[in-house]
């Protein structure tokens, strides 16, 4: 019987993605890499439990789920985020940023200085900039002046960063420019919290480090993981989660948080690639970076 391996997920390791195995094993993304496996027929999806403590019931969970948290530990995760303020006393520094991941899609947000840059590959960044940095609660004021004056917001739907990223700008200069003009307003915004000291406008683009550059156009994401289905595919790109996959001349994104929480098999894939999970395609609405529903 094949050996059975359960994905922790994805993470960026000096500025590269990497996916991490049950057993503390690893498997660096390079570009071109054959990525094949296979969701064990009859296998049921179950939740991963939080903050490194096992699942108390083993309940099942949604393919559909990014999280792969069933309720009660979705609860649990959340009363330790940053993100929900559940934590006022942290005694880390933070920064505030400005990220950019295409036309028009630009969002305010924190991280811990101690983690650099990770927190904008995760989220798939395109480039970025510092907007200031001092202690959390600080930056968290900094965070809601920046939204509420420049009408950012402070998530962006990843079907709306996926939708957009083979019709990127060409030069880091243009890629830049959005977030430029909106660091000069940012840190000009009265009521600037005292401690939180400003950080001049430096760009950091990230299209080389997640292989955008001519990147085929994606043409539809894998909404879910099934018992029994596969995918095989070379990577031509990896953008926060995500893997665009060449599966047989066409590409497709497979998010690796649908991964968590089943139990996975390697397959050796034909020598073209395929997907044989349900793709949800993309198509181009009204509204520019919003992909409509539609199945394959």
């Amino acid at each position: 019987m094949a050996d059975v391996w359960k994905c922790s997920g994805l993470r960026w390791s000096d500025g590269e993605p990497v996916l991490g195995w049950s057993g503390e094993r690893r498997s660096p993304l390079g570009r071109g890499k054959r990525v094949a496996f296979g969701v064990v027929d009859g296998g049921v999806r179950r939740c991963v439990g939080a903050r490194g403590h096992v699942c108390p019931v083993g309940a099942a969970v949604a393919g559909r789920s990014t999280g792969a948290r069933c309720e009660e530990c979705a609860r649990l995760d959340r009363a330790h985020s940053v993100a929900a303020d559940a934590v006022p006393d942290d005694p880390r520094a933070y920064r505030v940023y400005l990220a950019w991941f295409g036309p028009g899609l630009v969002k305010v947000g924190i991280t811990a200085v101690e983690r650099g840059r990770v927190r904008l590959l995760e989220q798939g960044a395109v480039c970025f900039s510092w907007l200031g940095a001092g202690p959390l609660m600080a930056a968290r004021r900094a965070e809601e002046m920046v939204r509420a004056a420049l009408r950012v917001p402070d998530r962006i739907p990843y079907a709306a960063k996926r939708a957009v990223r083979a019709g990127l700008p060409g030069t880091p200069a243009e890629r830049a420019a959005e977030i430029e003009e909106l660091h000069g307003r940012a840190t000009a915004v009265a009521g600037w919290p005292e401690s939180l000291a400003r950080e001049p406008f430096r760009a950091v683009d990230h299209v080389r480090a997640f292989g955008l550059e001519g990147v085929p156009r994606a043409v539809g994401e894998v909404s879910e993981l099934v018992a029994g289905g596969g995918v095989s595919g070379e990577l031509v790109a990896a953008a926060g989660p995500d893997l665009h996959l060449d599966v047989g001349g066409r590409v497709v994104v497979l998010d690796t948080r649908l991964m968590t929480g089943w139990e996975l098999v390697s397959s050796p894939g034909g020598p073209g690639g395929g997907c044989s999970f349900p793709v949800r395609e993309f198509r181009e609405s009204r509204k520019a970076g919003v992909p409509q529903d539609g199945l394959f």
